[in-house]
């Protein structure tokens, strides 16, 4: 049911255009000049596209075209009269020419001159044109018959029958085609999937439906195409429109081929030169950066890993170059209406881009300033981790907790950044916990303590010697940091954990406690800080007597 809806709108749709193209295409047949010379001086008398007979002699101030023309004017419009009878043509002798009319009205006149020029009297010549007159116009008036028209528009509903039939068993036919190639689609196993399939607009479970389908609307345009004209031949008011049928139809075509060939010579020819040029540019500077990152090619100042993101500058810029120089090529690219949609993307990517922008400027810093590469652990703001990805417009970091975390560029531009790496290979990273201490240890104590505990800590740097420094002398404790080296900076969470460890297994071995910042005690007989320690149990009595002989 749908196909007959839409096969009747797309017949509608087109008639309605034909007829739209063939009123048009008659309005300008009325309004040219209809006369054809044809030799010494002689001038057609044209109707229905065809050739009457010839005038060649002057009337008053009319010049044979003159003429001609208004004969043949004077013919079609008494043609389009509602109702004509051969009854009413008529001839009329004055005095020195003949009249043809119809009716009162005159449609040429014969003169003396004429006759003379063809070598007859007047008399019968005007007999001869009148002959011909009423015998081009006896289609014309069996046309305006009550029963040619009926019998034209049987004929023209039979012939738009016949047409929905055809649509009918196409669409049939199709219905099954369609069953049988879906029942292939669900039971065909593809080792490989082909990109093609995806055109599908339903997926590339219907890729074959979808193909047929095209194949339906191709065979609808081409029956359109030879039937549509065969159905306006019985009209006689769209008769005249199948001899113009395939001229509408190939004056577009004509002209879209015609365009196209120019285009193809003009511009195509350009733009796959410019392509080609680009590629070719492309290529070398890839092949040149490849060296470069392979360290087969050395330039001076220039690190390996720079060779990479340069490229990619390189290649939007010869991209942008490209473009640059194949838009005066494209089709309308001179247009008002391409220009301003050109200039309305521009400035809605500019708005629209900014922070992007930003991120991708910071980017290019950072691959030229080099403050970390891939794998290097940093800090970054509060973000401690290794970096695994970095681009033009984020970097990405793995916490030590394997959290990914995304930071754009932009902000990192704009805050602190510890590069753990730089250094760790030659110089090793000094890792540096502390402890706070009481006045009464003394200091060598506390510095042999925080070395044997660096000494048991496995895996360091035992190129460099672990130190400790003093770092304050607070109101209750002293504050040491032991310093110790590794060129493992990946792995310095687990060695803080090892030294924190082996400090306090250290210290408690020692009988010597750590007292935090914010640890404080009443020396009172409460229990020492230090595991494994007895105390004495409290006795109130005890702590009275003592009071009262003031025995501490």
């Amino acid at each position: 049911m749908h196909l007959k809806i839409k096969t009747f709108v797309l017949f509608a749709v087109v008639l309605c255009s034909f007829a739209t193209a063939q009123t048009n295409d008659t309005l300008k047949l009325n309004s040219v000049d209809s006369t054809h010379f044809a030799g010494d001086d002689l001038f057609y008398i044209t109707f229905h596209n065809d050739s009457l007979f010839t005038v060649g002699a002057y009337l008053g101030p009319y010049s044979p075209a003159e003429r001609a023309q208004n004969i043949s004017e004077r013919l079609r419009e008494l043609a389009h009269e509602s109702r004509i009878t051969a009854d009413s043509f008529k001839i009329t002798d004055e005095h020195n020419y003949s009249i043809i009319l119809y009716g009162d009205f005159p449609l040429m006149s014969i003169s003396d001159a004429d006759a003379e020029l063809l070598n007859e009297t007047r008399q019968k010549l005007a007999l001869q044109y009148f002959s011909i007159i009423k015998e081009a116009f006896g289609e014309t008036i069996e046309q305006h018959t009550l029963r040619y028209v009926i019998t034209r528009i049987i004929y023209t509903l039979l012939a738009l029958t016949g047409l929905v039939l055809i649509f009918i068993l196409l669409n049939r036919l199709f219905k099954w085609t369609d069953k049988k190639l879906l029942e292939y689609e669900k039971g065909l196993k593809r080792k490989r999937k082909s990109l093609f399939r995806y055109l599908a607009p339903r997926g590339p479970d219907y890729f074959f439906l979808f193909l047929s389908r095209i194949v339906k609307i191709a065979l609808i345009v081409v029956i359109l195409f030879f039937y549509i004209p065969f159905i306006f031949s019985f009209l006689p008011w769209t008769k005249e429109l199948v001899s113009h049928f395939y001229l509408i139809i190939s004056e577009p075509l004509l002209l879209i081929w015609k365009n196209l060939v120019d285009y193809v010579m003009n511009h195509l020819l350009f733009i796959v030169i410019i392509f080609f040029i680009a590629r070719y540019v492309l290529q070398i500077i890839a092949f040149v950066a490849k060296e470069i990152e392979d360290e087969k090619l050395k330039i001076k100042g220039f690190h390996r890993e720079w060779a990479k993101p340069t490229f990619n500058i390189v290649k939007i810029l010869v991209y942008a170059f490209t473009l640059v120089f194949i838009f005066p090529h494209l089709p309308g690219s001179d247009s008002p209406a391409f220009k301003g949609v050109s200039i309305f993307l521009g400035v809605l990517f500019s708005l629209g881009s900014t922070s992007a922008i930003a991120n991708i400027v910071a980017g290019i810093v950072i691959t030229y300033m080099r403050p970390f590469q891939i794998g290097d652990r940093v800090k970054i703001g509060e973000t401690v981790g290794d970096v695994i990805e970095k681009n033009l417009l984020v970097t990405r970091v793995k916490t030590v907790k394997n959290e990914d975390i995304t930071i754009p560029n932009a902000t990192i531009i704009n805050t602190h950044l510890w590069n753990y790496s730089k250094n760790a290979s030659n110089l090793g990273i000094i890792l540096h916990p502390t402890v706070t201490i009481g006045y009464d240890v003394p200091s060598e104590t506390v510095v042999n303590l925080l070395l044997a505990a660096a000494k048991n800590t496995k895996n360091l740097t035992r190129e460099f010697k672990p130190f400790v420094l003093h770092k304050g002398l607070n109101d209750f404790y002293v504050e040491y940091e032991l310093n110790v080296y590794t060129k493992q900076p990946g792995k310095m969470a687990h060695f803080y954990s090892e030294l924190h460890k082996n400090i306090l297994a250290e210290f408690n071995n020692a009988k010597v406690e750590i007292l935090s910042p914010h640890y404080s005690s009443y020396r009172d007989g409460n229990a020492s800080t230090i595991p494994g320690e007895e105390q004495p149990a409290k006795n109130p009595v005890n702590d009275i007597v003592n009071k009262i002989t003031g025995q501490a």
